[in-house]
């Protein structure tokens, strides 16, 4: 399908040349599906910033109830089984992020963090979006941008004034601790 093309000429005699598509034949340039294929030559230990949203945006799943310490519970326990190496987990009500790395014999990492997710669903009844956002971390210094934007998330989001008061935090010691008792 051709689309039709309209040139505009500005009053500063700019030419601005755009297309347009019949509204029934719009092709969907959308995204299907991110694909976390970690590449072979990144380095195994990288660290990914990661985001994981529930499906209903808005709603309290991961921090009411029993839900936080089931969560960080998972967690540990995958972090102890070297499934992830997890730095940092911050709940918020309807999502999370963390800092993690993944041994490179588990790839792609959508499969341990499918499997999680599936996990937490039949556990607790949280209801999550399908995939979830990955980024590498490249250097020390976007490590700890990462880091601060994360602890700082719900200060932006108005759940307490200090990131300290926050509860729902867990770095990799605190993790440890639930496997250890």
């Amino acid at each position: 399908m051709e689309p039709i093309r309209a040139t505009l000429i500005h009053s500063n005699q700019t030419r601005l040349t755009l297309f347009a598509y019949e509204s029934q034949h719009v092709p969907d340039f959308r995204r299907k599906r991110l694909y976390h294929q970690t590449p072979n030559w990144v380095k195994e230990g990288s660290t990914f910033f990661i985001t994981v949203n529930c499906a209903n945006r808005g709603t309290n799943q991961l921090c009411a109830k029993t839900n936080p310490d089931r969560i960080a519970e998972s967690v540990a326990f995958r972090h102890a089984s070297n499934v992830w190496q997890v730095t940092l987990l911050v709940l918020m009500p309807d999502h999370l992020h963390t800092l993690m790395s993944f041994p490179t014999h588990l790839k792609p990492m959508s499969a341990p963090m499918k499997a999680w997710k599936r996990y937490l669903a039949r556990e607790t009844g949280i209801e999550w979006q399908d995939g979830f956002f990955d980024h590498r971390i490249r250097n020390e210094d976007e490590l700890r941008e990462k880091a601060a934007y994360i602890r700082l998330n719900p200060v932006r989001a108005g759940l307490c004034t200090e990131p300290e008061d926050w509860p729902y935090v867990w770095n990799t010691e605190q993790l440890e601790k639930y496997i250890s008792g």
